[in-house]
């Protein structure tokens, strides 16, 4: 297994620690800082330090779990570890987020922890209810790397986010203009380096 395959320290500690102390197996949807860093591999300028997650359902009972209270802020495993896991309640994910999870480090058998997050684009647009300069951050990185498709995120946007937004429509379809117009760009500069990397190899034959 290469390193890629496996999470750093201290997030190979705190996983495996999360592993014993969840007691049974564990299915977790993951988002936030902690899919950015360790499943696209964007570098932030402050790592993250909590699992920020959607849901946690035992398996075995096919029921929610409340992991927070096992590992959540302010717990004794908190305060062993250093970090600890987090529900996010503020987000609105694309609705149909589930059909499209990835897995994290599958290559990593915990024995409780079954650990998937969401698709870039649903990882995306679940920063845009919030929409502070972190997440705005985030999906730029997504986009320099390569990950965000602006039509398909927009088409999920209007299709899957909008219709079950709470409130503050305008807010959200502007903040979407903005970063579509940014994604555009950069998509524009990724496209304009590789021909001139392609042309560059041409000549070089």
């Amino acid at each position: 297994m290469s390193a890629k395959d496996r999470p750093p320290e201290p997030w190979a500690s705190f996983l495996a620690a999360l592993d014993a102390v969840v007691g049974t197996p564990v299915e977790i949807h993951c988002l936030g800082g902690f899919m950015v860093e360790h499943t696209y591999r964007i570098q932030r300028d402050t790592p993250t330090e909590d699992l920020d997650f959607l849901s946690a359902i035992d398996i075995a009972q096919s029921a929610p779990i409340n992991i927070e209270s096992l590992a959540g802020k302010g717990t004794a495993f908190h305060r062993q570890q250093k970090m600890y896991v987090q529900y996010v309640g503020i987000s609105t994910p694309p609705c149909d987020y589930q059909q499209r999870l990835v897995a994290v480090y599958p290559q990593v058998h915990w024995k409780n922890l079954r650990l998937f997050g969401l698709e870039a684009h649903d990882l995306a647009l679940s920063k845009i209810e919030r929409n502070n300069r972190r997440d705005s951050q985030d999906v730029r990185g997504l986009a320099q790397a390569g990950l965000i498709d602006p039509d398909i995120l927009e088409s999920r946007y209007h299709q899957e986010v909008r219709p079950y937004l709470p409130s503050k429509f305008e807010w959200h379809d502007a903040a979407l203009k903005r970063w579509l117009e940014a994604i555009r760009e950069i998509r524009a500069d990724l496209q304009s380096v590789s021909a001139e990397d392609g042309a560059s190899k041409v000549k070089g034959n």
